[in-house]
C-alpha cells in the first residue's frame, strides 16, 4: 500500500524517469485490512480472495517496473545502491523505504505447529482452512487484528478464547475505560476473554504430534485448550536491511518533519516503518501502524523526495490527523487524533454500558481534545466532531448534556 501510493505520488509530482517497486510477496500490492475480516470469514477461492483485495492502481502499471517475489537484503546509502535477495545490485537516485512491519512472535517455550499470524494473504488463507465449527481457537493479543480474527472465528462457529495482557480489547488505541467497556460487550457476544493475563508456555498433549500445539498455560497457572493459536501481539519494523548506515533504527526509521530519512540523502520513509515527529504528541517521534497512515505519508514523502532530486519546493511538514478504524461483529470502531495521549475521557453520546448501541467519546489532555472515538455510529458523526480536535473540551460540551466517565 504505502510503496505503491508513494510511487503514484512521485509520478504526480513530476518525476518522469524509471520507478521500480520491489516487494517480497509474489502478488501485486493489495489491501491488508480485509485479511482478518472478509478473507477469514468468506469461502472465496484464493484467486477470488486476491482479486477482492488487490489495490486499484491510480496510474498505469506501465508507469512502474515491478520486481515481485524479491526483497532487499542490504543497502549502501552513501553509494545509493541496494542489494537484492538474489544478489543483484541496483543503483538509485532516490529511495523510498516502505518495507513495513512483520508480526511479532511470542518468545515462550512449547510446540510451534498450529500457531498462526495474520499479515499476508497466504497467512489468512492458511488460517481460514483451519477455522471449522467447533474448533478450539486461542487468540493471543486483543488489538485490532486480534479482535477481528476472534470475531471472524466465532462467526464461523469456532470456540474462541482471547488472552490480553491489559484491561481489554484495543487498550492501546482506546484506553482503559473504553477497553473495559469493549471487553464487556465482546463477552456478551460470546468471546471468552482473559484480561490482564499472559502466556508463559504452549502445551503439547498429542503423543503422536509432539510439535502440535494443544493449548497454553497462563501466568496465573490457568491452562487453556486450543487446537489453533493465533498470535496477534504486535509487530516489528522490517528495517534490518538498512543496518550499517548509521541510522536511528531503534523503532522503525527515524525521519524529519518532511519524512526524509535522518542521516541519509535522497531517501524517505512511509507507512508503518516511518517514525516521524508527531505534532499531536508534542513532536515526539512515533510510528503509526494503520492503513490511513500509508496513504497520508505517501504524498508528503513523494513531494519531499522529488523536490530533493530536482531542486523543487519542499512540501509543508507532515501534519496529518491520525485516524484508525476496525470492524468487529459488523460494528465499526473509528478514531481520530491520539486517544492514547489523553488523560481523561468524556462520553459525548450514548453509553459505555452498551457501546454496540452507538457511543462517541472525547479524549482530553489538560482540557484540550486530543482524540475522538465513535463505536457503532455513522462515519459522518465522527466527521462532525473532527473540528473540535485540538480545541478546549468546554467548546465541545457547551451545547450538549454529557456524562463524564
Amino acid at each position: 500500500m504505502a510503496g505503491l501510493r508513494t510511487a503514484e505520488q512521485i509520478r504526480s509530482a513530476g518525476w518522469h524517469d524509471e520507478v521500480v517497486l520491489i516487494g517480497d510477496e509474489a502478488h501485486p500490492p493489495y489491501n491488508r485490512p480485509p485479511l482478518s475480516k472478509e478473507v477469514l470469514s468468506s469461502q472465496q477461492h484464493p484467486e477470488e480472495a486476491l482479486s477482492a483485495v488487490l489495490l486499484r492502481q491510480r496510474a498505469s502499471a506501465a508507469s512502474f517496473t515491478f520486481r515481485l517475489g524479491q526483497s532487499v537484503a542490504a543497502c549502501n546509502l552513501a553509494g545509493q545502491r541496494v542489494t537484492l535477495s538474489t544478489g543483484e545490485r541496483l543503483s538509485y537516485d532516490g529511495l523510498v523505504v516502505a518495507t513495513g512491519i512483520r508480526p511479532r512472535r511470542l518468545a515462550v517455550p512449547g510446540p510451534t505447529s498450529g500457531r498462526y499470524v495474520v499479515r499476508t494473504l497466504e497467512d489468512a488463507l492458511a488460517l481460514r482452512q483451519q477455522l471449522r465449527p467447533g474448533t478450539k481457537v486461542l487468540v493471543i493479543g486483543c488489538g485490532f487484528i486480534g479482535c477481528e480474527v476472534a470475531a471472524s472465528a466465532l462467526s464461523l462457529g469456532c470456540d474462541v478464547q482471547l488472552v490480553e495482557g491489559s484491561h481489554g480489547p484495543m487498550h492501546r488505541a482506546l484506553g482503559a475505560t473504553v477497553a473495559t467497556a469493549m471487553r464487556h460487550w465482546l463477552t456478551r457476544r460470546g468471546l471468552q476473554i482473559h484480561a490482564g493475563r499472559g502466556v508463559v508456555e504452549f502445551l503439547a498433549h498429542f503423543p503422536d504430534r509432539l510439535n502440535q500445539v494443544s493449548g497454553a498455560r497462563l501466568d496465573d497457572g490457568t491452562k487453556l485448550e486450543a487446537e489453533i493459536v493465533v498470535e496477534a501481539v504486535g509487530s516489528l519494523p522490517n528495517a534490518e536491511w538498512l543496518y550499517g548506515n548509521s541510522l536511528d533504527l531503534s523503532d522503525g526509521v527515524l525521519v524529519d518533519e518532511h519524512l526524509r530519512v535522518r542521516g541519509a540523502q535522497h531517501a524517505v520513509a512511509v507507512g508503518d516503518i516511518a517514525r516521524y515527529p508527531d505534532p499531536w504528541t508534542g513532536g515526539v517521534p512515533r510510528r503509526v501502524e494503520h492503513w490511513q497512515g500509508a496513504i497520508d505519508t505517501a504524498k508528503t514523502a513523494a513531494r519531499s523526495l522529488v523536490a530533493g532530486l530536482t531542486g523543487g519546493q519542499v512540501p509543508p511538514p507532515y501534519a496529518s490527523i491520525p485516524s484508525f478504524w476496525s470492524d468487529v461483529f459488523g460494528t465499526r470502531v473509528q478514531g481520530l487524533g491520539v486517544p492514547h495521549f489523553g488523560t481523561a475521557t468524556e462520553v459525548l453520546e450514548g453509553s459505555l454500558e452498551t457501546p454496540e448501541a452507538g457511543v462517541a467519546i472525547a479524549y482530553t489532555r489538560e482540557g484540550y481534545v486530543v482524540g475522538l472515538v465513535t463505536i457503532a455510529l455513522p462515519p459522518a458523526r465522527l466527521m462532525e466532531l473532527r473540528p473540535h480536535l485540538g480545541h478546549p473540551l468546554s467548546d465541545l460540551l457547551s451545547p450538549l448534556q454529557l456524562t463524564t466517565t
